[in-house]
């Protein structure tokens, strides 16, 4: 199983080279150096998906979605960047695009009034159209008549919000479908779950190197003398970098709204890509499979998985499981599923983004998809499951002969003896 592991990892990082560089994907998709405010449609999947084995039918789908394009979380994320240029235009120290970035900034800061951390329309756009295309490709499981499709989500409204804009446009697919919706405190250890035990502990172990990184590649200079006019004032008044990053942050989410200003053009290529590449090492360390957090962080999600695996074994008929929550969730359960590249483990992580581009697991409403299929009646023959990540075809971390098909008895076994290894080091 290692030299599976190994060559699958070697397969996807053959592919990445003759690729293009993330550097050259953020260049031409600038949108995609935004990590997780990354809008969901300004990163369409194109391929076809495979068609269903001859002799199977589809009978079920498995799901986790992150809730869509969401305003900033709190009124620091804006104001670590208004309240140092409301000061600076005070003592006469802004340029005339400096004064043009902070009326642009004040005239879009009042909107965010009661609304931190809720959906856009933009978010709920993107579920209607990830449901539409649910029933664009398995349209011989939801055109089911009185189809089940249980519906869960966390207790945080914009993913409640997210789960409705998917539900409605199923049920405008399938009017006879039977849809139930639940939100509780009661699934959260699934659906949130928190981090303990060694996750926990093992947390912050990659600090020191995430902020040499930060360090490194933050670099204000340019951007300072486009925004400010005196650099003693600056350097006496303002944390440059610590601005930098603030403004960034705000530039890339605002492709969370319609209705935005284009802030990404107050940086370069170069600073794009540097920008992505700490938060692509941030997200790394603490959710995917880092060897520098004792490649443990993945497991986060592990009653999420348990969760998928015994929801699977009930299913007798045909039926859809939709689960609703955060890219906290989605990104470790990728990096558990192993799918594509997801689980690499990057000694260096001045190679990670040629083998790991955060932008490819977790979106603004990113999701896991695994579809499952029987033999149709009369017809002998496996489960078969395969897995989408954001609507694409990935491998899974077995052998199969019939990609992008696994055996889901071999899957399952995989997956069971990955957590129970895990559970053990964890007592």
């Amino acid at each position: 199983m290692k030299r599976l592991r190994l060559f699958l990892l070697l397969a996807a990082m053959s592919l990445t080279a003759a690729a293009q560089t993330a550097f050259e994907e953020i260049k031409q998709n600038r949108f995609l150096c935004a990590s997780n405010y990354l809008d969901y449609d300004n990163y369409p999947a194109t391929a076809k998906l495979t068609p269903t084995p001859k002799g199977y039918e589809m009978y079920y789908l498995s799901h986790y979605g992150r809730h869509g394009s969401r305003w900033l979380l709190n009124t620091g994320d804006y104001m670590r960047v208004i309240e140092p240029m409301r000061k600076a235009k005070e003592n006469g120290k802004l340029t005339a695009k400096g004064q043009e970035v902070l009326d642009k900034l004040e005239a879009f800061y009042p909107g965010t009034k009661g609304r931190l951390g809720d959906l856009t329309v933009v978010g709920e756009r993107q579920h209607h159209g990830i449901a539409r295309r649910m029933t664009e490709h398995f349209p011989e499981l939801f055109s089911t008549p009185n189809l089940p499709i249980d519906a869960r989500s966390t207790v945080v409204v914009r993913c409640i919000l997210s789960m409705t804009a998917e539900c409605e446009e199923l049920a405008a697919f399938n009017k006879t479908a039977r849809i139930h919706n639940d939100v509780s405190e009661s699934l959260q250890y699934y659906l949130n779950q928190p981090w303990r035990g060694l996750v926990k502990k093992n947390s912050n172990q990659g600090n020191k190197q995430l902020d040499a990184y930060r360090n490194d590649l933050t670099h204000p200079d340019r951007l300072m003398n486009v925004l400010f006019n005196d650099k003693g004032w600056t350097d006496e008044n303002m944390k440059s970098g610590q601005f930098m990053r603030g403004m960034f942050e705000i530039a890339t989410n605002m492709q969370s709204h319609d209705q935005h200003e284009d802030l990404l053009d107050l940086f370069t290529d170069e600073e794009c890509y540097d920008q992505w590449r700490i938060r692509n090492i941030d997200w790394y360390l603490h959710y995917g499979a880092a060897p520098q957090t004792g490649s443990v962080m993945p497991f986060s999600q592990r009653n999420l998985l348990k969760n998928i695996i015994e929801t699977t074994d009930t299913v007798t008929k045909k039926q859809a499981t939709l689960r609703f929550g955060h890219e906290v969730c989605v990104m470790p359960l990728a990096c558990l599923l192993e799918l594509g590249s997801c689980g690499a483990q990057v000694e260096n992580l001045d190679t990670l983004d040629h083998v790991w581009r955060n932008y490819n697991i977790f979106p603004m409403a990113c999701n896991v998809q695994l579809a499952f299929y029987r033999p149709k009646k009369g017809k002998d023959g496996d489960i078969l499951v395969k897995a989408l990540l954001n609507e694409r075809e990935v491998t899974l971390p077995v052998a199969t002969d019939q990609y992008p098909y696994y055996k889901w008895s071999v899957l399952r076994k995989y997956y069971l003896d990955k957590i129970a290894r895990f559970d053990e080091q964890d007592q």
